[in-house]
């Protein structure tokens, strides 16, 4: 008889087989999380974090069955670095847009969290926390439930893009962006993308430039708007909301209801 798959948190928090475990899930997390930091997602294996631990590689399958385990239990690690003990206050758009910016600070602080794989339901303790959390400042909105988890997913995957960006660009060569800027300020010129030209020319001018958290804020805060402020009750008490969650585009892409775990 096949035996029925487990995820990592409901496997014995230190192993069964073989001689009794040393070591914690809590324990393996915060050594591939260092290694991740070190050294990008690439440099989190079975062998490295054996290793760090001063272990035998197949002594941690004591513990988890493979590196997608791993996976789960660093980023619900990080996801626990988020914090869910300020209090909510009643506006769900700015709520949700306070914890967006804490959830992005800790991908900027752990930069290979936005390259591990999304699973639509890669959540641990941490991120099931969260996403009581996310759902508690939506619970005067008239929104169906699977609406609202299209929200979080919604709001994670915006995260995620705008760390990843904010990431990348921090290594971008100024030179190249430099060139790339007046390549397209000419292509507008010539006339044929009259759109495109009328969006650049609407950027002219003396603004002072503003950092990456205010774009994220500006435009994070937009999306919530529209997803979350945009839900009406009609006359007989349904409700009404947009095409996005109607659609369930959230479960169409596999785009993940849960914590900054993706």
């Amino acid at each position: 008889m096949a035996q029925e798959p487990v995820t990592v948190w409901s496997r014995a928090e230190r192993g069964a087989r073989g001689p009794v475990g040393v070591h914690s899930h809590a324990e393996l997390a915060a050594v591939a999380v260092e290694l991740a930091d070190r050294g990008g997602l690439s440099a989190v294996s079975m062998r490295q974090v054996a290793k760090s631990l001063g272990t035998g590689q197949a002594s941690l399958y004591r513990y988890v069955s493979s590196r997608e385990d791993l996976l789960d239990l660093m980023t619900d690690a990080v996801t626990g670095e988020i914090d869910l003990d300020l209090p909510l206050h009643g506006d769900p758009v700015q709520d949700l847009l306070a914890l967006a910016a804490r959830t992005k600070a800790v991908h900027l602080r752990h930069p290979w969290l936005p390259d591990v794989p999304p699973e639509p339901l890669r959540l641990g303790p941490r991120g099931v926390d969260y996403l009581e959390y996310a759902l508690r400042a939506m619970a005067a909105t008239p929104l169906p439930g699977r609406a609202k988890l299209e929200v979080v997913a919604m709001m994670n995957a915006t995260v995620a893009q705008f760390a990843r960006t904010e990431i990348q660009g921090s290594h971008a060569a100024t030179d190249r962006h430099t060139a790339q800027a007046a390549y397209l300020g000419r292509t507008a010129a010539q006339g044929h993308h009259p759109h495109v030209a009328a969006a650049m020319a609407d950027q002219a001018g003396p603004a002072s430039p503003e950092g990456p958290q205010v774009l994220f804020e500006r435009t994070m805060g937009r999306v919530l708007a529209g997803l979350v402020g945009d839900a009406v009750a009609d006359v007989d008490g349904d409700v009404v909301v947009d095409d996005l969650a109607a659609d369930g585009a959230g479960e169409a892409t596999g785009i993940e209801a849960g914590g900054c775990a993706r």
